[in-house]
Parts: C-alpha cells; sequence; structure tokens
C-alpha cells in the first residue's frame, strides 16, 4: 500500500515520465510527405512517400473541385486552395487543420512568395489576387484585376517569380500583370494588356526566368521574359494547329504540366492528340509526339529522361510515357477511368497516379513501369509533394 504521503511524489514522477517520452520522442522530417486531394469528400490525406502509406486524413475545407496547394519553406504545411474560396492552412506533422479563411467566391489557385511570407490566391470571383500573411492568413492585400476594358477579370495561372513577384494572367480581358511585392501592402504593378484572346492558364519555367499563358481563344503562347519585361510580351507557336480540323476541346491542359527537360519543352497542343516539342532558347517548335488522346498533363521526371501524360476523356484511362533521348512513347498502360493527376516522388523512382472513379492512388516504378503499391482515397485528384516546396512556380 503506497503512504498517503508518497501519492503526489509519485504522481510528480510520472508526469515527467510521460513528459519525457514526448520530449525525447523521435521527430520526423517532412521532406517525403505530400498531399492528396478527395475532391468529393472535400479532405485531403497526408501520406509518407517512403513507406508509401497513409499518415493522416483532413476533413473540414470545403469544395475541392479544382483544388491545389502549396507549402511553406520548412514543408511542415501545406496551403490548400479550394474552389469555394476556402485557404486552408494544413499541419503536416499533426495531421489537421492548423487555419482556416473563406477569402473570396470562387478561387482557382494560388502561389507562395519567393521568401514564404506571403500566400497569394487567385479569384474568379470576385476577380482578382488575394495576398495574406503566412504564419497567420491574416489579409495583407487585394489586387483587383481591372482590366483596360474597365472591366473586371477573372484570374488565371498565378505564379510565383524571382525577386519578390508575382505574375498572373487576365482571362476575360487577355493580360498578363506582373506584381513586385517588396512592400506587400501596396503591391507595384506593370502590366501587359493585349497578349491574346482567353489567356487560359500560365506557368513559369523552373528557372524563373520566363512566363508563359495559354490562348484558348486562339492557337499559340503568350510569352514573357522575366529577366527583361521592358521588352514585352511576344507570341510564340502562333498557329500551330494551322491546316488541321478543329476538334472538340473536352478539357483544357494544365500549363504546370510543362514538362522541361534540357534544352526543350514538352507541350500539350489543345484540343489535339500531340505534344509540341520547343526548343527554350527560340522557342520554336522543333517536333511533335503522337498520342493517345488529348493531354492534360505532361510531366516530367526529376531528371527530365521521362515524361508522363494524361488524358482528357474520353482517353482518361491511358497513361503514356515519352522517352526524352528517342522522343517516343515507350510505354502505355490503363490504370483505371479518369486518371487525374500525376506526381513524382523527388527523385524520380515512384510515379503517383491518382485514379479518382477506381477510389485508389497507384504507385508505379518509373525504371520498370510496375505498380509497386496503391492507396485507397475518396474521389482522389491533385497530387502535391512536398518537394515543391523549394520550387519556382509551384
Amino acid at each position: 500500500m503506497v503512504e498517503p504521503m508518497l501519492r503526489p511524489f509519485l504522481a510528480a514522477l510520472a508526469g515527467l515520465a510521460l513528459a519525457g517520452c514526448a520530449l525525447f520522442e523521435e521527430p520526423r522530417g517532412t521532406g517525403d510527405l505530400g498531399l492528396i486531394v478527395e475532391r468529393a469528400a472535400g479532405s485531403v490525406i497526408i501520406v509518407d512517400t517512403t513507406a508509401r502509406k497513409v499518415l493522416h486524413r483532413v476533413e473540414g475545407l470545403g469544395d475541392l473541385s479544382h483544388a491545389t496547394a502549396v507549402f511553406s519553406r520548412d514543408a511542415r504545411y501545406g496551403f490548400v486552395f479550394g474552389r469555394d474560396g476556402g485557404l486552408t492552412k494544413v499541419d503536416l506533422l499533426k495531421g489537421r487543420i492548423d487555419k482556416r479563411v473563406i477569402q473570396g467566391g470562387n478561387a482557382i489557385g494560388g502561389a507562395i512568395s519567393q521568401d514564404g511570407r506571403i500566400v497569394a490566391v487567385s479569384n474568379y470571383e470576385p476577380g482578382g489576387v488575394r495576398l495574406f500573411d503566412a504564419a497567420t492568413l491574416a489579409p495583407i492585400a487585394e489586387i483587383p484585376a481591372i482590366g483596360a476594358d474597365g472591366k473586371r477579370s477573372k484570374v488565371v495561372g498565378l505564379a510565383d517569380a524571382p525577386d519578390a513577384r508575382m505574375v498572373f494572367s487576365l482571362y476575360d480581358s487577355g493580360e498578363i500583370w506582373l506584381a513586385d511585392l517588396t512592400q506587400p501592402a501596396a503591391p507595384k504593378l506593370t502590366k501587359w494588356p493585349g497578349i491574346g484572346k482567353l489567356p487560359y492558364d500560365g506557368m513559369i519555367t523552373p528557372d524563373g526566368r520566363h512566363y508563359a499563358a495559354g490562348l484558348f481563344g486562339e492557337d499559340g503562347v503568350a510569352l514573357l521574359d522575366l529577366w527583361r519585361p521592358e521588352a514585352g510580351v511576344r507570341r510564340i507557336l502562333d498557329k500551330y494547329g494551322k491546316g488541321a480540323e478543329p476538334l472538340p476541346v473536352y478539357k483544357m491542359p494544365h500549363m504546370e504540366g510543362w514538362a522541361t527537360v534540357g534544352d526543350f519543352a514538352v507541350i500539350p497542343a489543345v484540343g489535339r492528340h500531340e505534344v509540341l516539342l520547343v526548343d527554350q532558347k527560340e522557342w520554336k517548335e522543333i517536333g511533335r509526339v503522337a498520342l493517345a488522346g488529348q493531354p492534360v498533363f505532361a510531366i516530367a521526371r526529376p531528371d527530365g529522361r521521362q515524361v508522363w501524360v494524361n488524358f482528357a476523356h474520353p482517353h482518361n484511362h491511358i497513361v503514356q510515357v515519352i522517352d526524352v533521348p528517342s522522343r517516343k512513347v515507350v510505354h502505355a498502360f490503363e490504370p483505371g477511368r479518369a486518371v487525374l493527376h500525376i506526381e513524382f516522388s523527388p527523385r524520380g523512382e515512384q510515379a503517383w497516379l491518382s485514379v479518382r472513379d477506381a477510389d485508389r492512388v497507384d504507385i508505379h516504378d518509373t525504371r520498370t513501369f510496375a505498380r509497386i503499391g496503391s492507396l485507397p482515397a475518396d474521389k482522389p485528384s491533385g497530387i502535391f509533394f512536398t518537394s515543391r516546396a523549394g520550387r519556382i512556380g509551384y
């Protein structure tokens, strides 16, 4: 029997022991973690790409029908941009929502600044870009997207750029804007109107030099050299579909899907069953690769040796792999209906595929193409790994 006088002492010892366990619990890094969007459920799952397993499921993120994500510099937090205007900061280590705000009525993506201090959200409604403190999600500034025509425009293709800048496109008015965030509460804007009809998305090259906006209203791409912005926007790949019968466009390709490999880029052609090969020095077409359908994403393996491609309906059950040296399709397979996204592990030994209609995520060895694992997920779409945290435009 424990003496009454000893009970407080023993209780204190027990408390110290529990605290010691928590204190000396083996810490873990975040470099092999990722978020996978469960679009219909309004949730994300946090995955470990080394163990190939689900660590947490985080619910309550709202409408994730077109959700994207970026990561904090330390790769601990993911910022998820929902279609309902929700901006959610997710703690990857604790597996829970850290902070959440509804910042607009209809959002289409976002970016995080070069120094990791500012999260930017691009909005359809109200058209514009909103800036938030990455630590607290407190609002910093709003950039209304009022085009040269005096009307508010949807904003697409928002990307972070070097030298404390953000760059984005105005869909309705056909413009590219560059925002200098040196003083984030009062962004300084440079605008280029008349870049072409209906820029539907944009991307920045991995070196941060060029920003490209794809045009839906006409064949072609608008290109801005961020090293020489005074030179203005120029048109590249003008009328690349000339002479061919136009096809119905089932899904617009994602510009993030531009694969840059060595000296050229592999670009999904809008409404065509092919990708374009484009020299990045002169920005001229140097070839094409015929494919099974209309490409949506063309994603380069980190070493640039392969490009994996998924497709719009009715070919969205197919994935094809292009061998870059030979510029040929060397492998094709059918994971299931609605392969919506592809993401490589940090060094490219694995490719993760979201197979929406099968409610699973497949993991493939990129050397043998064999499926080496699968994880259950509720209508998965976007896959985002923390290796993006150190990359420009991701």
